[in-house]
């Protein structure tokens, strides 16, 4: 039973009453009713000890309770809780912070408070926002992604009865993508290497580094930032097969990635690193903002070596050259080369070798067969033109394989004819003596036929000594009709019925019938 009283007795007679009750779990409680009425808070207090009572015997169900209580709370103390969730799913120190600043981003651009704020409204204005303000569709997908996914940790954990935001639908990054990301060509690689042989310092990295730097992305596809975490460790050149190996805690899905590399590259990363500490890193990289400012740089001077050379070689095209995307940082498409340009490089070089797919997709690490294909489908060998001509070559060529093969529009029609024939007269015409790829020729006269069954008319005469399991010719030997010819059937009926028509009494012919039945 719920009491009611006041602090510090009669000496405290303006203040507000304090309700104390036992909940449904049989915790003692205590609160304000926040009123100095006395009979308003006994029915306060009241009010209070039904519910518990409803809870304890499960009328009420206390779990909702929870959640409305868990609802009710902030945004950001339950981002303290998010963030430690997604800290002990293995998320990178990066990607943790980028999905906090979304968040609150989003809540304190669309004024939410509390987790139970949070509606697809809300969120969808301020989609529209970003990109009334220019923002990309990729852009918009990465905040989309950051508030559905806090959501539905929310939903999982217990924290709101419902996702609000099942409803919203992130953009397609492919339908507006700002920067298209090329490759190099091989005819490109050539030049820039050719460049790098004698060049000078840039970004405190020597001219061959930047080299061997550019060489490994290329062969392995490892990423910036997974080539930042290189040391000695990590290259195991003096294997069978050398490869470097990244670390689990380095790669962009948390997974360690052994990335063979060829004999050469081997030899040279092992000169590299002699006389560097295990421990120390293979590359002295820039910071990460710098890393596609080098390259092109690099390419740049590719470029202009290209430039010099040719117009040696052939003068009179070397406005048309000076007019080409050959070597340049962007091309007339808008397509850009930034550091990560290697990595996609690395990936259609080898689709272009003839690699199955599953090798392309292995060496890129890809979580999805379809990432593979969406990026470098249309590189593999035997393409959709080529595989569209040899479809036309079939088609165009069917009436001369026919020709040639004997089966032409005569054969056909007479073979047809032939099969509905023996389909209506119910009798195969199939040799029983014939053997598999035995022409007609190849049987002598002598050979021994088969005797063909005769079916015999009303009036032939029948002989009537047949017993069963008599292995005779023209006996029945067995009365099962199931594997029992036509012919023979037919014969055993045509015998009771021409009985029948020369006046035998009845008990005979159901003798006679007997036997097949």
């Amino acid at each position: 039973m719920a009491s009611v009283y006041k602090r510090g007795g009669k000496s405290n007679r303006g203040g507000s009453y304090y309700i104390q009750w036992f909940d449904h779990t049989g915790k003692r409680r205590t609160k304000s009713a926040r009123t100095t009425d006395k009979a308003t808070a006994e029915r306060i207090a009241a009010k209070l000890d039904a519910d518990a009572a409803l809870r304890r015997e499960g009328v009420v169900d206390a779990t909702l309770d929870a959640v409305v209580m868990e609802a009710q709370r902030s945004i950001e103390s339950h981002l303290a809780d998010y963030e430690a969730a997604l800290r002990g799913r293995g998320g990178t120190d990066e990607h943790v912070k980028r999905t906090l600043r979304m968040v609150r981003k989003i809540a304190a651009s669309a004024d939410l408070k509390s987790a139970s704020d949070i509606t697809a409204d809300g969120v969808n204005r301020f989609a529209g926002r970003l990109k009334d303000g220019g923002s990309s569709a990729r852009t918009i997908q990465s905040y989309l992604t950051a508030i559905k996914g806090f959501t539905k940790w929310l939903l999982q954990h217990h924290k709101l009865h419902r996702d609000s935001l099942t409803t919203v639908k992130k953009p397609n990054p492919n339908s507006d993508r700002r920067h298209e990301r090329r490759m190099l060509l091989p005819d490109e690689w050539k030049w820039l290497r050719a460049v790098l042989s004698n060049s000078e310092m840039r970004f405190n990295m020597t001219s061959s580094e930047r080299l061997l730097l550019y060489s490994v992305a290329i062969e392995t596809g490892l990423r910036s930032g997974e080539l930042r975490a290189l040391t000695g460790k990590s290259i195991f050149a003096d294997d069978a097969k050398p490869y470097i190996l990244a670390k689990a805690g380095t790669t962009k899905n948390q997974k360690t990635a052994r990335q063979y590399i060829c004999g050469q590259l081997a030899k040279d990363l092992k000169s590299h690193i002699r006389r560097k500490a295990p421990n120390a890193a293979v590359f002295r990289l820039p910071h990460e903002t710098e890393m596609a400012a080098m390259l092109r740089a690099d390419l740049g001077d590719a470029r202009l070596l290209w430039l010099h050379e040719m117009k040696k070689c052939d003068p009179g095209n070397h406005v048309q050259r000076q007019q080409t995307d050959f070597l340049e940082a962007k091309s007339h498409d808008g397509e850009l080369i930034d550091f990560h340009s290697l990595r996609h490089t690395c990936g259609a070089w080898i689709a272009k070798t003839g690699a199955h797919a599953k090798v392309v997709q292995s060496i890129m690490r890809h979580a999805a067969i379809t990432l593979t294909m969406d990026t470098y489908g249309h590189l593999f060998p035997g393409s959709e033109a080529d595989a569209i001509g040899r479809l036309g070559d079939m088609m165009g060529d069917a009436p001369d394989t026919l020709q040639a093969t004997g089966t032409d529009a005569a054969s056909v029609a007479s073979s047809s004819i032939a099969l509905q024939q023996a389909q209506q007269s119910g009798r195969e015409t199939v040799r029983r003596d014939a053997m598999r790829c035995e022409s007609e020729e190849q049987i002598s006269p002598e050979s021994p036929r088969s005797k063909p069954l005769k079916i015999a008319d009303l009036g032939d005469a029948v002989r009537r000594d047949a017993r069963e399991n008599e292995n005779r010719p023209g006996r029945t030997r067995t009365r099962d009709k199931g594997i029992m010819s036509t012919a023979e059937i037919f014969a055993l009926h045509s015998d009771c019925i021409r009985t029948a028509f020369l006046g035998a009494p009845a008990f005979s012919i159901i003798r006679d019938n007997s036997q097949t039945n």
